[in-house]
């Protein structure tokens, strides 16, 4: 008599299957799937949008504005979002370059008086909202008029000039360049190496941190995470610290890249930052994020703004992509969050 099969032969394909599942829920599945589409669609269409040259421009376009993302990320895991960004991502280079301009600092003393500013004014919209109870919309909606308007009224309106001869080091530490393969390969700029350096430490620090489980604790159930200890309040003002300073830095590094720290920069960036954020699988009530979607969603915008030129679309068309992009990735998001749940 022959004995059965053992039954343990089946558990590599369940396993397997299991796999898939839990990457398929995964928050970053959604904007990877997407992000592969749309690049394969803009090379097919345009094989010039795969070149070295467009690839290395369109990076450097994606630094800036993925600074932000990054932690805004955390901010909206944490449960509040910072609509001040995008004017303080305009005022702080303003008060570097005025301060140098005037001979009274020098240039990385300025740097850093500009980034204490913006330390002083995401402190302030953390206290106004873990203090006196307000929503983060209306603190940050009346920073951003507060810190746009004093940006305005400081310069008058008009742009100022940037570094002298003999100042450019700074220059080179945050934008500068180098090829990738030698002269004719991959143009990278110093931009790129902080963006990627700044989105492993944010994820490490969300994913493999006691801060991180506090961040997500905090977005996800505040009252119950006080209870058990968690300084929910001291959270959400380093969070709103971070994204203040994160937006000055990368609204320096734009101000060094274009020659000029103009006082109406970052006009309208709030939004497309809480657009890549959400792209990537970050949650609007709290509770959880992700760096790597965001990375990920930083990409499909920056990418698709640069990709719908390139094919012929009006540059004006681009917001219709966006508000298309941002509700196919929600009922994407929701869809797969159901099913995962049912599976469970």
């Amino acid at each position: 008599m022959t004995e059965p099969e053992p039954a343990p032969a089946r558990a590599a394909p369940m396993t397997r299957q299991s796999a898939l599942r839990r990457f398929i829920a995964r928050p970053e599945f959604g904007p990877l799937v997407l992000l592969i589409a749309m690049v394969s669609l803009f090379t097919v269409i345009n094989p010039a949008f795969a070149s070295l040259t467009n690839i290395g421009n369109a990076l450097t376009f994606t630094v800036e504005l993925g600074l932000i993302a990054l932690a805004m990320t955390l901010l909206m895991t944490a449960g509040e979002f910072d609509l001040s960004v995008g004017s303080i991502f305009g005022f702080s280079p303003v008060v570097m370059w005025a301060l140098f301009n005037a001979g009274t600092l020098s240039l990385p003393v300025a740097f850093v008086v500009a980034l204490a500013v913006a330390f002083f004014i995401g402190w302030v919209n953390g206290m106004f909202v873990t203090r006196l109870g307000i929503p983060s919309f209306l603190v940050t909606l009346g920073m951003l008029l507060v810190v746009r308007g004093t940006a305005l009224w400081v310069t008058n309106g008009f742009p100022q000039r940037t570094w002298e001869a003999g100042d450019q080091w700074l220059a080179s530490v945050l934008v500068g360049d180098f090829f990738v393969g030698g002269p004719g390969g991959l143009r990278v700029y110093m931009s790129l190496i902080w963006f990627i350096v700044l989105a492993f430490v944010l994820h490490y620090v969300l994913t493999g941190t006691r801060f991180g489980n506090w961040i997500q604790a905090t977005g996800g159930n505040s009252g119950a995470a006080r209870n058990r200890g968690v300084p929910t309040a001291r959270v959400k003002v380093i969070l709103f610290i971070l994204s203040s300073m994160m937006a000055a830095f990368a609204g320096i590094i734009s101000s060094i890249r274009v020659s000029a720290a103009n006082p109406n920069s970052g006009t309208g960036y709030e939004l497309e930052v809480i657009a890549m954020v959400v792209i990537g699988g970050t949650v609007l009530t709290g509770g959880r994020g992700s760096i790597i979607g965001t990375v990920l969603g930083v990409l499909i915008l920056r990418l698709m703004r640069n990709g719908i030129v390139l094919i012929g679309v009006p540059g004006l068309a681009y917001n219709i992509f966006i508000g298309a992009i941002i509700l196919s990735m929600m009922a994407l998001h929701a869809g797969l969050e159901r099913r995962h749940n049912a599976g469970t």
